[in-house]
């Protein structure tokens, strides 16, 4: 016992010593603000898998055809991810202002396809002609001056990259008000360890790249046999090859909002596939960090069993979550203010059974990679 309170105590440490880490590469990440005399300059192709998005692909395009930016700059590509829907129908009606391929048409006879969303991206710039590639998912929707902030973070600092944030929406019910909370966080620690070099992280959701660099390392050539991965194994690849060169673009006008999941099941997949990707890629750093949040939430069950045999470990079991929640709302508390969910953390420390059940279960189960998303079983 005297060597599982040693654990707790270290773990514990080390999660407090992160937490405010975290807070700290968060603040100093500059908010970003344009100048109303901006004009931006750059061509910029949004590319946009799609499958079966008949009921969302309306609403994101329409929010793309809405920005604030010069339209002989800007391209839209839809690609078509074999839709058992209306969706193709849908993007076609907006004739040449949207243009709309068909996946399976570039899918050979015989060919084995696993990374489905990668092949479509990758069809999707090389039909582009503009020098920034700018991707999103079919059910998002950017705020007006989302491409403005990307284009002129591009311009000034010439990143090969640019990771942008995202946001969850929320109708209040428990199930997403979690997810709100969790991807919030999420959020929160990308832009921090950026800032402090402390991983790479990154979400297709809302990511721009050079074409040029693009091409540079092949593309997805080399990941391209991995399902998931599209936006932190490019960005491992870029990261690889041009050192120093991936921009985070800290802007309330760049976040792009889309919808949680509608199911336990479904939030559980989601986290599979983003956790499938850990161990694809050279990142010390961010192993070892993933390594320490699951352990240190490991513990707890640890500790739970254990005090069922020595009531004692009770008293460490109630320390240590209490340091966990103070921890974690002391890096929270400015992000949640970012993105204006100050209301949503008077649910968080009630959520905390839940996180800590999920982290262990979603972490296990990710190591495995097999999880199934849009209909298919992909590992």
């Amino acid at each position: 016992m005297p060597a599982l309170i040693i654990v707790s105590i270290l773990l514990t440490l080390s999660y407090i010593v992160l937490m405010v880490l975290y807070r700290i590469g968060w603040q100093r990440q500059p908010d970003v603000a344009l100048p109303d005399s901006y004009e931006p300059a750059t061509s910029v192709a949004v590319i946009i898998p799609a499958r079966n998005e008949a009921g969302n692909i309306e609403q994101c395009i329409n929010a793309i055809l809405a920005q604030d930016y010069p339209k002989d700059l800007l391209e839209i590509i839809v690609i078509d991810d074999h839709s058992t829907d209306n969706t193709y129908e849908i993007v076609n009606g907006y004739g040449s202002a949207v243009r709309c391929l068909k996946l399976a048409s570039y899918i050979q006879e015989g060919e084995t396809l696993t990374a489905f969303k990668k092949k479509a991206l990758s069809i999707g710039i090389a039909h582009s002609k503009d020098n920034l590639i700018v991707t999103t998912d079919a059910d998002c929707i950017a705020k007006p001056g989302w491409l403005r902030n990307i284009a002129a973070i591009y311009e000034r600092e010439q990143p090969v990259m640019i990771v942008a944030p995202v946001d969850f929406t929320s109708n209040g019910s428990l199930l997403q008000t979690f997810q709100s909370i969790d991807f919030m966080s999420m959020q929160g620690i990308t832009a921090a360890a950026y800032n402090m070099k402390l991983g790479n992280m990154s979400n297709g959701a809302n990511l721009a790249f050079s074409r040029q660099a693009f091409d540079a390392v092949d593309g997805y050539k080399g990941i391209d046999h991995l399902a998931s991965g599209d936006d932190y194994l490019l960005m491992m690849k870029l990261q690889q090859a041009f050192p120093g060169r991936i921009s985070y673009l800290k802007s309330k006008d760049a976040i792009v909002s889309t919808s949680p999941q509608e199911s336990w099941n479904g939030f559980i997949q989601q986290r599979i596939r983003w956790a499938s990707k850990s161990g694809k890629y050279k990142d010390d750093k961010l192993t070892t960090i993933l390594i320490l949040v699951y352990l240190f939430n490991f513990l707890f069950l640890a500790l739970v069993i254990a005090a069922f045999f020595k009531a004692v470990l009770w008293a460490v079991v109630m320390a240590a979550l209490a340091l966990k929640i103070v921890a974690e709302l002391y890096f929270l508390a400015p992000v949640a203010r970012f993105f204006k969910k100050e209301m949503q953390l008077k649910y968080f420390v009630l959520l905390q059974p839940l996180h800590i059940a999920y982290i262990i279960v979603a972490g296990f189960l990710g190591f495995a990679g097999v999880y199934k998303w849009k209909g298919r079983i992909s590992k």
